[in-house]
């Protein structure tokens, strides 16, 4: 399996496990995150609840959450959300780290191409669920 790292933190973002897709000359990822239930337990143990006097509200409460399978997996941590004025200053910021980081060609596609993608993200916005650095697409 393969384990994509963040370049600035060194953190786990992604593995090649999970469906994703390059967009924006490679600028971007695309992830199918889904949503799961974590800690839901569902027992039957064959009993018959209203033969046995019990209400179907009766049972244990098994503080089940809805999460995205990636963020879960990776323990990535949900951004608030970003109005544009927010998200140009954090992109910004993570433009002139990350450039730092990167050496000869790379850099030179990365300064050639993000201003693209930053202006895709921008349009989308609303419509997106941020996790550190990785975006996701969930429905």
């Amino acid at each position: 399996m393969l384990v994509y790292q963040d370049l600035l933190t060194g953190d786990e973002l992604l593995s090649d496990s999970f469906p994703y897709k390059e967009i924006q000359n490679g600028m971007l990822w695309e992830v199918e995150g889904k949503w799961v239930v974590q800690g839901a337990v569902d027992v039957d143990i064959g009993a018959n609840p209203s033969a046995e006097g019990a209400d179907e509200d009766e049972g244990v409460d098994d503080q089940a959450v809805k999460v995205v399978d990636i963020v879960d997996t990776f323990r990535l941590q949900e951004q608030p959300s970003f109005d544009k004025k927010q998200f140009v200053t954090y992109m910004k910021r993570f433009i002139k780290l990350l450039t730092a980081k990167l050496d000869g060609e790379k850099q030179e596609t990365f300064k050639k191409n993000i201003e693209a993608a930053t202006k895709f993200l921008l349009s989308k916005l609303s419509d997106l669920q941020l996790s550190l650095l990785v975006l996701q697409f969930c429905g």
